[in-house]
């Protein structure tokens, strides 16, 4: 095959009336079936991957919402038993400066007794 025999491979030989006298065919190409699933294949695991990280994100602020759960928790806990502490400690000096305490008498012991 020479080189303008091979050009001419794609061209029609006969042109009819008002027709151009060359043409060129067009090779279309598609993808085949195994070429599809192999990039449906694909997509779907990249798709799993994105979902794989979303709920390992999820998962980690989850532990840290629990922690910040539980200290805040043991917080409250420390503050209700320092409230208490702090009214029993105050309890005393309300008690020694009330008036009821200071117009009361005190009692010394007179005799005792021996058996």
């Amino acid at each position: 095959m020479t080189y303008s025999s091979s050009l001419a491979v794609n061209r029609q030989r006969f042109a009819g009336r008002n027709q151009n006298t060359t043409t060129f065919r067009t090779n279309e190409r598609a993808l085949g079936p195994i070429s599809n699933t192999i990039i449906l294949i694909v997509l779907a695991c990249i798709l799993g991957l994105l979902y794989l990280t979303q709920v390992t994100k999820t998962n980690a602020y989850g532990y840290k919402i629990n922690a910040l759960t539980t200290q805040a928790t043991a917080l409250q806990q420390e503050h209700d038993e320092l409230e208490v502490a702090s009214a029993r400690l105050q309890a005393v000096d309300r008690v020694k400066n009330s008036d009821v305490s200071k117009n009361l008498v005190s009692v010394a012991p007179t005799e005792t007794l021996v058996n």
